[in-house]
């Protein structure tokens, strides 16, 4: 443990461990399965990255969105650690020069995607590998009780078996008591140590703002928005209104940039380079933003939407405050928005009666192969109209489970195609030589759908497609890359592919299904729901709701820091208050030990005042040339205690925390200098 403290001084600057990550990292060195479960922002990262470098050989991360895993690589270079990652935004070329580095020890830490352990090449490639450890990131994913499920997380106990069976880390912010379970079951953790650091961030407010209608909530969010410092996420549910939103922040003068699935890769690294870097103050997106934001300066995250369960509102809500600072989390409510979230529930659990009409109207369009190949959007009009259309595909998937059917995913049937990518978009992000490929399919479906026809939806033949793309699995790998870059949009599942009965004699009233199964996922998904909703609307203290619902025995009964506790029951009231609340108090005294342990509002660092601006104007322009996130350089809170202090030499730099060996390498000259020209 000593030497993990030295690297945890030598690369991130700080002289001891928050609360829970000495024991987490103990376990770990001592080859122990563990389950680490600690608020976001509460260090999670460091309890797999200090071990890496103790550890024979490399750890693999599975870490689940591109963008997160190139902040933590980025962060980590900036600090001296060799890291890199492994995902589809790499060249095959890129991919291979990076495994070998990996190979030759020039990198203890690989992040990976889930989906890419799928590829049995890799897996061949990869168990080569003397891995001394397998980190699951994101860990509630691999539950299906937990609130961002990912099917490919299923398959990681069958990694860890290729790997070697290495010891797993499993980290996450959000499991309730029940996930916590299913995640020890799921990835078969072996008398893991399990670390519950707690739930409640004390530097977060808490905050409901009831609204009757979107214009209601347009106004309170340009109301609280309007004059308040420091960076802020606004969630909403959809990309219309994320559109919305941003051109409604931008035409009164509030600098916002919006993101969702939708936008190509280019305009979503775009996007989210512009708020990372502060050139926009403001991030309007949907959860698609979620997991890939680590900004530790957000001041303010704003749910313009209310999420489906407390643990994605948590989740997300907790990329407020990150460097310790204080922040809140605002939630804009109408008792409306439940309706939503259960037409959606509706849709992914079908009734009993919808499962068995799909299975009779497949049993009566069969083949002697039992294959069905006709448009199964016409069994899902039959069956009694479009809303049906998302539960024929979810009970598809539920006779899937259980063996009753399977999905082709050869079949000559049409798919559903709709372009969504203006023709002066296509021809400035798909002109260049690499990228021709897909521009001569794209104009070759124009011509074969007639033209303007395929912007409100056409449907188009596999045989045409495969012709237009020489070959049908060339076909499907084109479709995929131009819907991932938002340039079209494609419905597989429902004219698309086939399915084959496997089970056509088994009465429809007694199909082996697990009904109460099926029923109890629907039914928890509705508590869920109920539970959010019941956040919205409790009379009490808002933190101790939240705590509770997690299990965390620090609940309170009142904390001083949510709106009702605060006593802010008007509008005017709540926006003044929600404004005062994230002003940083008095710079904090001078530690004897520098701990990563975060603040409480009130002792926060100087982050205001000349020299303060001076450091940050100087970060942004070390950021600039090298190309990376401001934070990256240094953080605001880094930036405050820089400004509290006044250091005047290395070895005083090196007692502000953030800041190790690698740091001062890099701007220590730099740092200083401005620090001199402050005081003259």
């Amino acid at each position: 443990m000593e030497e993990a403290r030295q690297i945890l001084r030598r690369h991130w600057g700080y002289d001891d461990f928050r609360t829970g990550q000495a024991s987490a990292i103990s376990a770990i060195l001592q080859g122990r399965d563990t389950l680490t479960i600690m608020p976001t922002g509460g260090g999670k990262s460091v309890c797999y990255q200090v071990p890496s470098m103790l550890l024979p050989g490399v750890t693999v991360v599975v870490s689940p969105l591109i963008s997160l895993m190139k902040d933590q690589v980025d962060t980590l270079d900036e600090i001296g650690f060799p890291a890199t990652f492994l995902n589809s935004s790499l060249s095959s070329t890129e991919m291979q020069a990076r495994l070998q580095q990996v190979e030759r020890g020039e990198v203890r830490l690989l992040y990976v995607a889930p989906e890419r352990f799928e590829a049995p090449a890799f897996r061949e490639r990869i168990a080569r590998l003397n891995v001394s450890l397998l980190a699951v990131d994101e860990a509630h994913c691999v539950s299906q009780w937990g609130h961002d499920f990912r099917p490919s997380y299923l398959r990681i106990g069958e990694v860890r078996v290729t790997l070697g069976n290495p010891p797993v880390a499993a980290l996450t912010a959000t499991a309730t008591p029940e996930v916590r379970r299913d995640i020890e079951k799921q990835l078969s953790l072996r008398d893991p140590n399990v670390v519950v650091t707690g739930f409640d961030r004390r530097n977060l407010a808490w905050h409901v703002m009831r609204a009757k209608n979107d214009s209601e909530k347009d106004r309170l969010l340009l109301q609280l928005l309007r004059g308040r410092e420091g960076s802020a996420v606004v969630y909403a549910s959809t990309r219309k209104n994320v559109d919305a939103l941003t051109a409604l922040l931008s035409g009164v003068g509030i600098p916002a940039v919006g993101y969702h699935a939708g936008l190509s890769d280019v305009d979503r690294k775009r996007v989210q380079n512009a708020f990372m870097s502060g050139d926009a103050r403001v991030v309007v997106a949907t959860n698609a933003f979620g997991m890939g934001i680590d900004k530790p300066d957000v001041r303010v995250v704003v749910h313009y939407n209310m999420p489906g369960s407390l643990e994605a509102y948590y989740q997300e809500g907790g990329r407020a405050g990150r460097d310790g600072g204080p922040a809140d989390c605002v939630l804009l409510h109408a008792y409306s928005d439940r309706f939503t979230h259960e037409f959606f529930i509706e849709q992914t659990y079908p009734p009993r009666k919808t499962i068995e009409s799909v299975v009779k109207g497949l049993r009566e369009r069969a083949g002697t192969d039992g294959a069905v190949y006709l448009p199964l959007a016409d069994l899902a009009r039959s069956l009694g109209g479009p809303k049906v259309e998302r539960q024929v595909l979810s009970a598809l998937r539920i006779l899937e489970d259980y063996g009753i059917v399977r999905l082709l995913s050869a079949t000559p049937g049409p798919m559903r195609i709709r372009l969504i990518a203006t023709p002066a978009r296509i021809t400035r992000e798909l002109g260049a030589p690499e990228r021709a490929e897909e521009l001569r399919f794209l104009r070759g479906l124009w011509r074969a759908a007639g033209g303007d026809a395929v912007y409100d939806g056409v449907d188009v033949e596999w045989r045409t497609l495969a012709q237009l793309a020489g070959g049908r699995d060339r076909a499907g790998d084109l479709l995929d890359a131009l819907q991932a870059g938002g340039f079209l949009e494609w419905l597989p599942s429902l004219d698309g592919e086939g399915v084959q009965l496997l089970d056509r004699r088994s009465p429809l009233d007694a199909l082996p299904v697990d009904w109460r199964g099926v029923d109890a996922r629907r039914e928890r998904e509705l508590k869920k729901l109920q539970k959010m909703q019941g956040y919205a609307y409790v009379e009490g203290c808002r933190r101790g709701y939240v705590l509770r619902y997690f299990g965390d025995p620090a609940a309170m009964d009142e904390c001083g820091a949510c709106d009702h506790c605060l006593g802010t029951s008007t509008t005017k009231e709540a926006v003044s208050a929600r404004k005062k609340s994230v002003r940083v108090g008095s710079p904090r005294g001078r530690a004897s030990t520098r701990s990563t342990e975060p603040a409480v509002p009130g002792r926060a660092p100087v982050t205001t005042g000349p020299v303060f601006e001076r450091l940050r104007s100087l970060r942004s322009d070390l950021a600039r040339k090298a190309a990376i996130p401001a934070y990256c350089v240094l953080t605001d809170r880094t930036l405050g205690e820089l400004a509290a202090r006044l250091p005047s030499d290395e070895e005083g730099l090196l007692d502000v925390p953030g800041i190790g060996p690698a740091k001062v390498a890099k701007y220590g000259s730099a740092l200083l200098a401005a620090l001199r020209e402050s005081g003259s």
